[in-house]
């Protein structure tokens, strides 16, 4: 009895201190939900000065926002673009060199020399400049004699050259261009667009960075005569890093402007604006709201293996296939989640390949809409086996099927 007694009182205690203990315990607060956060919108991009506009992504070449961007236009020294993609194409080429000594001929210096009223390197009559500093003369100062003299020491006269300008406008697919002279001054039937010159601006970064990179210098002193860069960006913001300006009275105020922060660029193609001011503002709120609301993202590595499907009748029993160039999509802020990516390769491969021969598609898609098709290649030559191991591979093959499938990329979402 004095057992269950002295259990029931010690069990009363243990329940005591059981109910204190739960008494002192602070209760838990419950976690406050997180706010549903909205999906920011993309405003429409600014109503800048300009007959017509473009704004592009330069690791997609993707038209972000426009206004007339097919609209033919005077490009006036925006021609020189052109002209200095051409002269570092034929010197890539070894058609002509750097160090070449250029003669400074009657025509050049009299249709762009210092008795002219356009721009000019005022180069001397007869005197010899190494090409690499016409130039200089043709991207800085916007010489209209660099621009002759160059021409005619690349082609043999202006008129070839502007052969050439056309030649290699077709191929970088600038189908609203029409080029007849180096140098931009006012003649019939010489015309581009804003999208061709942003599709131009973009080759001349991509192929030929060292000669881009003279775009950004902020002056440049020739026969004892400085001149400053007439892109006044250059100054104003350092991530803009080039191109060119323009203007005649027909033509107007004209601009092509590029910038690069972090990992994004940006290419801004301003025509016909209504002052020097214009254009540079212009120029500069389309690079702004570029880098403001979108982005640029590395989706897939060059030369790195995205797959390595079955290969049959080969050396090998698979083959590495990805893409030849790194894959980099812009988007708006925001977006990059909802991108998927997909590989359409065929499911019968079959021996030989060779090393960058194409085997399949990437598609990248937002919402169902086409972002980027890219090029599946072959990383690696990929040779027959021998004669017997292609028969023994053949007689499989009669139990496989040869359909094409799709299948995520990696890393797709």
């Amino acid at each position: 009895m004095n057992f269950l007694r002295r259990t029931l009182v010690s069990f009363a205690a243990l329940t005591l201190l059981i109910a204190v203990a739960v008494a002192q315990t602070p209760p838990r607060p419950s976690p406050v939900p997180r706010p549903v956060v909205p999906e920011a919108p993309v405003p429409p991009p600014p109503d800048v000065d300009g007959k017509s506009w473009v704004l592009m992504d330069y690791a997609t070449g993707q038209i972000l926002a426009s206004k007339e961007p097919d609209l033919r236009v005077e490009p006036a020294s925006i021609t020189k673009i052109m002209t200095d993609y051409v002269v570092s194409a034929e010197v890539a080429n070894g058609k002509v060199h750097m160090t070449d000594p250029v003669t400074i001929s009657e025509r050049a210096w009299r249709g762009g020399g210092a008795g002219t009223d356009g721009s000019t390197s005022f180069l001397k009559l007869n005197s010899q400049v190494p090409l690499k500093d016409l130039l200089y003369g043709l991207i800085i100062q916007s010489g209209n004699d660099a621009a002759i003299a160059l021409a005619e020491h690349t082609a043999g006269s202006e008129d070839a050259f502007a052969g050439l300008m056309n030649a290699y406008a077709k191929q970088l697919g600038m189908v609203n261009s029409n080029f007849e002279n180096a140098s931009g001054y006012p003649i019939a039937n010489h015309y581009t667009t804003a999208h061709d010159i942003a599709i131009l601006s973009r080759a001349l970064i991509h192929d030929f960075p060292d000669d881009y990179a003279i775009s950004a210098i902020k002056q440049f002193e020739w026969n004892g005569i400085k001149q400053g860069n007439r892109n006044t960006l250059l100054w104003r913001d350092p991530s803009v890093d080039g191109i060119k300006t323009g203007h005649t009275a027909a033509a107007g105020f004209c601009l092509a402007a590029s910038a690069k922060q972090g990992d994004s660029r940006m290419i801004a193609i301003v025509m016909g604006a209504s002052s020097e001011k214009a254009r540079a503002d212009s120029a500069m709120a389309l690079l702004s709201y570029g880098f403001r609301f979108y982005e640029t993202h590395k989706l897939y590595d060059a030369s790195k293996p995205l797959a390595t499907p079955k290969l049959w009748k080969g050396e090998q029993n698979q083959l590495p296939i990805g893409v030849a160039e790194d894959v980099q999509v812009t988007v708006k802020r925001g977006d990059y989640d909802k991108l998927k990516a997909t590989m359409d390769i065929p499911s019968t491969l079959i021996a030989p390949f060779k090393k960058g021969q194409q085997v399949g598609t990437l598609r990248v898609t937002l919402a169902d809409q086409p972002v980027q098709t890219i090029a599946l290649i072959a990383l690696n030559d990929a040779p027959q086996c021998g004669f017997f191991g292609r028969l023994w591979d053949s007689i499989l093959l009669w139990f496989h099927s040869s359909k094409t499938t799709s299948e995520p990329a990696p890393g797709s979402k």
